[in-house]
Order: C-alpha cells, then sequence, then structure tokens
C-alpha cells in the first residue's frame, strides 16, 4: 500500500523533544496570507503538534492556531503531508508547562470520569431542522433528534463515517456513533446552554 506523500524541511530535520499525544481537537488556523482555514490536531506535545487539513502551507512558513481547549498557538511548518501538516510550536517555557497540563487533561479526561464528560441534560430545539456541514463544505439538511452541553443526535440521510469532523451550526464536532435513522455527533467544546438557545430555540425535553 502507498503511504501518503511527505515533504520536510531539508535543512532542518524535525525532532521531537517532547513525547507527543493523540487527542482530538478542532480549531482554525491563518497562514501568512492571512487565509483561515479549518483544521484537526491529531496529536501534539508541548513542542510541536500534527494538524489534518485540507489546506497545506509552505515549508518554513508561520502559522497561528486557535484550537479548541487550547487557545492560540503559533508555529513554524515542518513537514508537509496530503492530508496535513506538521508544526513546530513557538513557545515561552511557561506557556509550554501550559500546553503540557492542557494536554494531559485532553488525553484522560474520559478515563478520569472528569465533569464536561458527565451526562449532560437533553434538550430539544423548537425548530429541529438544521443543517451539518463536512470539512470539505458539503452540506447535508438534517433534523436535530435532541442535543446537550456536549453533543447531539441527528437524523441524516448521508452518515458520516465514525471520528468524521462535522460543524452543527456554529458547532465544531465529531461523529461518535451511528444509530438507525441518523448519527451522534460529540461537540469539540461544552457548549453554554444560552448559546445552544441562541442557534436552537432549546426547549426542556421534560
Amino acid at each position: 500500500m502507498m503511504s501518503a506523500a511527505i515533504e520536510s524541511v531539508p535543512s532542518r530535520p524535525e525532532r521531537r523533544y517532547f513525547q507527543r499525544v493523540s487527542v482530538t481537537i478542532y480549531g482554525r488556523f491563518m497562514l501568512e496570507d492571512r487565509s483561515e482555514h479549518d483544521c484537526q490536531v491529531i496529536d501534539m506535545s508541548p513542542g510541536d503538534v500534527l494538524f489534518r487539513s485540507q489546506r497545506v502551507g509552505h515549508l518554513g512558513e508561520k502559522v497561528i492556531a486557535y484550537l479548541d481547549h487550547i487557545g492560540r498557538v503559533e508555529g513554524v511548518i515542518t513537514r508537509k503531508q496530503d492530508d496535513g501538516f506538521a508544526a513546530r510550536i513557538i513557545a515561552s517555557e511557561r506557556k509550554r508547562d501550559r500546553l503540557a497540563a492542557q494536554l494531559t487533561w485532553l488525553a484522560n479526561k474520559h478515563e478520569l470520569d472528569l465533569p464536561e464528560d458527565r451526562r449532560h441534560e437533553r434538550v430539544t430545539p423548537r425548530n429541529p431542522i438544521s443543517a451539518i456541514r463536512l470539512e470539505d463544505g458539503r452540506e447535508f439538511r438534517c433534523r436535530i433528534v435532541d442535543l446537550s452541553m456536549s453533543g447531539a443526535a441527528i437524523e441524516v440521510e448521508t452518515r458520516p463515517g465514525v471520528g468524521t469532523p462535522v460543524t452543527l451550526g456554529t458547532m465544531r464536532g465529531r461523529v461518535v456513533r451511528h444509530f438507525e435513522e441518523g448519527v451522534a455527533i460529540e461537540f469539540a467544546m461544552i457548549q453554554r446552554p444560552e448559546m445552544l438557545e441562541a442557534q436552537f430555540s432549546t426547549v426542556n425535553q421534560r
């Protein structure tokens, strides 16, 4: 099986000073031409990060990313591949320490059953008709069965694969489960009730 094409900076081989951890973090990044693009972090350390994205910048180009749970991250592109790129993170020692703590929390939050992962009250929208958008820009009309601060169940004819990044309204997330009529989505970050109300006019299910 052929592997994805990979380019890397020839004069400065990528070095990993920190151990990367596998995480699923969504966000957007800006290149030097000030264009902005959606992305997903595949793995990350306080020293470098691997992005999945349809747009890939140039080797040595500076990139600024705004990531859910993490915030602003600056870096330089060190490696390119067909579906994304790796970047060396530019940060102070204090910022790297904070990143290490954030990544430890993100990598272990499911095993630790931290409060943000406990089941939230489900609500139903007054107008359940919405649409989901994929990373390639395709949109599919859907019906929201119910949603909470951490996710939603939607009925949709085209069911993206488990793990596929999607956007429901302005809520980024990923598909975590299929059911007979649709999919369940886990949001990238916990949403405030007032945000759900503003977007979907939610009401208590009971």
